[in-house]
């Protein structure tokens, strides 16, 4: 999970490094690079491209592309680590959209919580003038984003090989990038060529690393390991940006990342109280 972590920080770094490139033509490459890592999988498993849950599978797409396309702005425009704690904020939007479309219920103090994870994001928003209201907005439209795809995956993932899964994500991606390519494109020139390589390397590394994760350990064993990846994007964007948090802007992030880990830790000790519960009658 450390490794996961650290792969998708690096990629989060060489999208920065390629920032002056329109969004829309890193998302095409990024999602090129991933899909043959796919196509290639699905091959050696005899697993299926298509699936049979096509229009689930399309809807993960199109959601999981929004969120990328959502975050490669936010990371192009605001430091790298203010783009990433707002990105933690996925696993609220998860819950709030689970219980409209698996019917799952929120518990009164997940309210609680989901309120302090948001009122660091709105004290960052304050408090750092890098930062503007837009930004924040569209960091928050990528967490929501991402929310609806993980649901998605949820529903897909005991139907549907894993890999596949991730190729529609991959093709829709693909398919957005190119019908944007016509309307703004900038040459890659040098070493941006490179990076956009190490992009999709980097993304499914940490897809990679995060399956075996899961694969191998408990889920709540794992998980909390991912807001780790906070403390690579202060220090990176620190030391190659020059991107300083003020006191403000840290404590805003620890109320960010304090907020999604209670509720993540209070719905995980509520499922084994009940499953005791439920061993007990």
């Amino acid at each position: 999970m450390a490794l996961s972590t650290l792969a998708f920080a690096l990629a989060n770094v060489f999208v920065k490094e390629v920032r002056h490139l329109p969004v829309m033509e890193i998302v095409f490459f990024r999602c090129l690079v991933a899909a043959a890592f796919c196509f290639y999988g699905l091959q050696r498993a005899g697993a299926s491209f298509t699936g049979t849950h096509r229009v689930p599978l399309f809807l993960r797409g199109v959601f999981g592309t929004v969120a990328l396309t959502f975050f490669f702005l936010t990371i192009q425009n605001i430091p790298l680590a203010t783009a990433m704690v707002i990105q933690y904020l996925s696993p609220i939007f998860t819950a709030v959209i689970a219980l409209f479309y698996l019917k799952e219920k929120v518990k009164p103090l997940q309210w609680a919580f989901y309120a302090i994870a948001f009122s660091g994001v709105l004290l960052i928003g304050r408090v750092d003038a890098r930062v503007s209201f837009l930004f924040v907005g569209l960091g928050i439209l990528s967490a929501a984003g991402s929310g609806a795809a993980y649901n998605l995956v949820r529903r897909l993932r005991d139907v549907e090989h894993p890999l596949t899964i991730i190729l529609y994500f991959q093709v829709v991606g693909i398919i957005a990038g190119a019908v944007s390519i016509p309307f703004a494109w900038t040459t890659p020139v040098g070493w941006d060529w490179f990076n956009l390589l190490l992009i999709g390397v980097f993304s499914q590394l940490g897809q990679v690393f995060l399956t075996n994760a899961f694969s191998r350990e408990k889920a709540a064993s794992v998980a909390i390991v991912v807001y780790t990846g906070l403390v690579y994007g202060i220090a990176i964007g620190w030391i190659v940006y020059g991107e300083a948090q003020t006191v403000w802007s840290l404590f805003g992030m620890l109320l960010v990342v304090a907020g999604v880990v209670a509720s993540v830790l209070y719905v995980r000790k509520v499922k084994r109280i009940e499953e005791i519960e439920a061993t007990v009658a």
